[in-house]
């Protein structure tokens, strides 16, 4: 986003930052650098022999999205394939997978991964895929702001609607700005915003260098919920229950008996 231009996103009821996070590096996987904010969104970066070896999820879906170089998964379904900068991969986990994560053997790697809670009706179904290369995803470029638009709707009009029943967030990849009606302190990268209650958002660049952020927002599904590494489920019982199932390759983890992916690598639980 240019200096001085604006995004209006949404101006009737505009929504107001909550609060503010700064997501702080730390060190998982196997030598990778990870941003982890609220939401379970993850920013990743790593370079090769690091990464994410063999491990299992249960219970939600990943959207894994490359910024710079590429990566491999692999999982004990049978699928493979490579991402590389600017395509996407949303992964439902649903009853059970075990997979790896693994980054192309030259050059650093950066992207970012949201972790999407499924509802409890949703948390056993068989696992999927859905993948797209940069060159399939809409990309939208207006008065010097450019949108791309991986889930839902934008630039309509330079304003993007927010449902007022959603929560929603901003996280920041590059550069400076000013977030929500309020004018409030100028943010700069890995910072998430956590929004008020309206209707859209406002966004200033205060540098001159490019902006660059993501918003996401969703409909809450009103159930609890309970995590356990990279399990989520909606109670106690129900993590126990699944414990259980990867421990003894049974219930949507039979295929992770004899499995092991190319890298040799796994992950202890």
């Amino acid at each position: 986003m240019p200096d001085k231009d604006k995004c209006d996103v949404g101006i009737n009821e505009p929504r107001l930052v909550a609060r503010k996070f700064l997501a702080r590096p730390q060190h998982e996987g196997v030598g990778a650098i990870v941003r982890r904010s609220i939401g379970r969104l993850v920013s990743v970066l790593f370079t090769a022999p690091a990464g994410f070896p063999d491990h299992p999820h249960r219970g939600f879906e990943t959207v894994t999205y490359m910024l710079q170089g590429s990566v491999t998964h692999e999982d004990f379904e049978g699928h493979k394939g490579t991402i590389g900068a600017g395509d996407v991969q949303w992964m439902t986990a649903g009853r059970g997978i075990v997979h790896s994560v693994m980054p192309a053997p030259q050059g650093t790697q950066r992207g970012l991964q949201l972790w999407v809670n499924l509802s409890s009706k949703y948390k056993m179904i068989e696992t999927r895929y859905q993948e797209m290369s940069s060159k399939d995803i809409v990309e939208i470029t207006k008065d010097g702001i450019k949108v791309r638009v991986i889930a839902g709707e934008a630039m309509g009009s330079l304003r993007q609607p927010i449902p007022k029943s959603w929560n929603a967030f901003v996280y920041v990849l590059e550069g400076e700005g000013i977030f929500g009606w309020s004018k409030s302190s100028p943010v700069n990268a890995h910072h998430l915003l956590l929004l008020g209650v309206g209707d859209g958002l406002e966004a200033w660049n205060k540098s001159s260098k490019l902006l660059r952020f993501i918003l996401v927002g969703g409909e809450p599904l009103g159930e609890s919920l309970v995590q356990f590494g990279p399990f989520v489920m909606n109670t106690k019982k129900e993590i126990d229950q699944t414990i259980d199932d990867f421990e003894n390759y049974s219930n949507g983890f039979e295929k992770a008996r004899h499995w092991r992916s190319e890298s040799g690598l796994s992950l202890d639980f």
